[in-house]
């Protein structure tokens, strides 16, 4: 099977993994018309496109000032489905990935149901950005986001980015691909995802991935970044904690628990760079303890009827060769892990409790447009902390 084929099979493969009609190449739709919308076509017009400088590339970017908002996709009235985002910037500095804001709304939901920065929900975590191929997402050379997630809608869509950064974004290059008068069926669900952060995590407290939600639906995975308190911690391993799903009347503990924070990622012992159709880490800072991970429940779906809610505990360890003598130099105590805050004694080796900088955007579909999720944190707390200073155009990234 040549390179092409195999890159068919699994395109297909992955769409018929998601629960939605995996399109035969060569099937015929007839009620079905393809749009793109992009700075040449915003609004996505038949016969519209490619008007401005004599149709000889008159607007391939846009200028996106601090604090405007800019459609880049909207339908009225019409089902269809969006089937790829793909953009490229000028400034891919972390204080633009995290100060861009993309907010998408189905059926003319009051709220979106898609809000993130633009850097993290495209699987450029902590404002770093990375080369990386995954089933859903994709940046081949670390210079561009690329997402295809099928979004079917039913009444309309609209997709909005908010510069929040605080200065201009000279260029922003983008392609929203989608199609009009599909047909979705009754059990046909709607796209959502949510960003979080806590910096300081709490102990004992774990990170939500996915807050509670109520509905049917699935949920599809995340990206998740870690930035280790490497100045209390120092340099022991951080990822211990397991990620647990409760799933429709789960309550004192979950349904489904993985053994590890790198295991559910799919490696072991420990966490190196790597980027896998499922899994995989596009940025792993050993030497600052700053990481950037994803897992993507394609093949292993995970479904809920009534509710679900989606975490992570955070949990270190403490060997032999990095035992626990150097974090008692700073004076604050540390917890074994286990019930309650029991203090570890000094020297001693094994798992404990931790505190670190924890963000993620979690995937999911759920059957109604509106989640009821809080709202996003302001520009100023996801910005705060990502001191690395960026490529912008030109630059490698």
């Amino acid at each position: 099977m040549n390179l092409l084929r195999w890159s068919l099979c699994l395109a297909l493969l992955s769409a018929c993994s998601l629960g939605l009609a995996a399109q035969s190449l060569y099937d015929y739709p007839d009620e079905v018309e393809t749009r793109w919308a992009s700075p040449e076509n915003p609004h996505g017009d038949k016969g519209k496109a490619a008007l401005a400088n004599g149709g000889r590339k008159g607007r391939p970017w846009i200028l996106v000032k601090a604090g405007d908002q800019i459609t880049l996709a909207e339908v009225h009235g019409s089902s269809g489905t969006v089937h790829r985002i793909w953009a490229t910037i000028s400034d891919r500095s972390p204080a633009m990935l995290r100060g861009l804001k993309l907010e998408i709304f189905w059926d003319g939901a009051a709220t979106p149901a898609v809000s993130a920065p633009f850097g993290d929900f495209f699987g450029h975590g902590l404002g770093h950005m990375a080369a990386f191929q995954s089933a859903l997402f994709a940046s081949p050379e670390g210079k561009s986001f690329n997402c295809y997630i099928p979004m079917p809608f039913r009444t309309g869509m609209k997709i909005v980015l908010t510069n929040e950064s605080g200065k201009d974004l000279p260029q922003l290059y983008y392609d929203v691909d989608y199609t009009l008068g599909d047909k979705h069926g009754a059990d046909a669900l709607y796209f959502h995802a949510y960003y979080h952060r806590e910096n300081p995590t709490r102990l004992q407290h774990d990170f939500e991935i996915l807050p509670h939600v109520s509905g049917r639906g699935r949920y599809l995975g995340a990206t998740l970044g870690v930035q280790a308190n490497k100045d209390l911690y120092f340099d022991n391993w951080w990822g211990e904690g397991e990620v647990k799903v409760a799933l429709d009347g789960d309550r004192e503990s979950p349904t489904l628990s993985g053994t590890g924070t790198e295991d559910y990622i799919g490696t072991g012992w420990g966490l190196g760079q790597y980027s896998n159709l499922y899994q995989g880490a596009p940025f792993a800072d050993d030497a600052h303890m700053r990481y950037s991970f994803y897992r993507l429940h394609v093949q292993d779906a995970v479904y809920f009827k009534s509710e679900a809610r989606v975490t992570i505990q955070q949990i270190g360890y403490a060997g032999e060769s990095k035992p626990m003598n150097p974090i008692y130099t700073t004076g604050a105590p540390v917890y074994r892990a286990g019930p309650g805050l029991v203090e570890k004694e000094n020297g001693s080796q094994g798992l404990f409790e931790r505190q670190d900088d924890w963000s993620s955007v979690a995937y999911f579909y759920l059957d109604k447009p509106e989640n009821g999720l809080p709202k996003i944190d302001s520009a100023e707390q996801r910005m705060r902390g990502m001191a690395w200073g960026g490529p912008v155009w030109g630059d490698k990234p």
